[in-house]
């Protein structure tokens, strides 16, 4: 159905013993799609891509990528992915980007890159060494194909494992903080290539504490509050007349 949600979640909750980190998370990503979620730090924002992407396991609520739902069981009492292709073919369909960039450090960027295509969707080596070529010339790291991460900058890293995570062709980009991790004089070659995936109408949800980023950018943005979402809505609002107090004094942290 061509308005199915790219991605939909429903009352996510999600406790680490007795603490709950999210309580009660709902959202929808459309086709192109740009979502920043903000908040301070241990208001959930992390836990909550991680749950999407389930590298952890929600305790309740429902995730739909691209009109599927990911389906769970019970066993002892917790929720566990009830089927593990389903996961694989969930996790190809998300591309994820983290703060601490994640490259494979034993291998070549190239190999970082085509990793994925070549073994998990068994695609032909050759078609993917192209495609590859081709995605860190469009990040700006063609000429750091043959190097090992080691020799990279932050900033290169960074957008070396982005290329990474467009080689899988995914339907949702997810990106955890990917500047945090940065020197202030990297940060920008790295939200350069977001912006410019943001308008070729990538669909992305983004943890970030870059505020020019979330209003010149998003579509859309999300401040949570103590594992809730405490507001939400259009950039111009939300910064504008319509923030709600807490997001004023938060965003006011940033200078805004």
């Amino acid at each position: 159905m061509a308005d199915t949600a790219r991605l939909s979640v429903r009352d996510i909750r999600k406790s680490f013993g007795a603490h709950e980190v999210l309580r009660g998370i709902s959202l929808e990503a459309r086709d192109g799609d740009v979502i920043s979620v903000l908040g301070a730090s241990g208001s959930g924002k992390s836990t909550f891509l991680r749950c999407i992407n389930l590298l952890e396991i929600a305790d309740a609520g429902e995730i739909w990528v691209d009109g599927e739902q990911i389906r769970m069981a019970q066993k002892g009492g917790r929720n566990h992915p009830a089927s593990q292709r389903q996961v694989d073919h969930i996790r190809s369909e998300l591309g994820m980007v983290f703060q601490s960039f994640n490259l494979w450090s034993h291998m070549t960027i190239l190999q970082n890159v085509i990793e994925g295509p070549v073994h998990v969707l068994k695609r032909p080596r050759a078609a993917c060494v192209e495609e590859a070529h081709a995605l860190l010339r469009k990040v700006g790291i063609a000429d750091k194909a043959d190097s090992y991460p080691a020799h990279l900058s932050g900033g290169q890293q960074q957008r070396a494992a982005i290329a990474r995570a467009l080689a899988m062709k995914p339907k949702v980009m997810l990106f955890d903080e990917p500047t945090s991790a940065l020197d202030p004089e990297l940060v920008g070659e790295v939200l350069r290539v977001m912006r410019a995936l943001a308008e070729e109408g990538m669909t992305m949800l983004v943890v970030t504490h870059e505020m020019s980023f979330a209003r010149n950018v998003s579509n859309r943005v999300i401040f949570m509050k103590e594992g809730q979402i405490e507001s939400s809505g259009a950039p111009e609002a939300m910064f504008g007349a319509g923030a709600t107090p807490a997001f004023r004094q938060f965003f006011g942290h940033f200078g805004g």
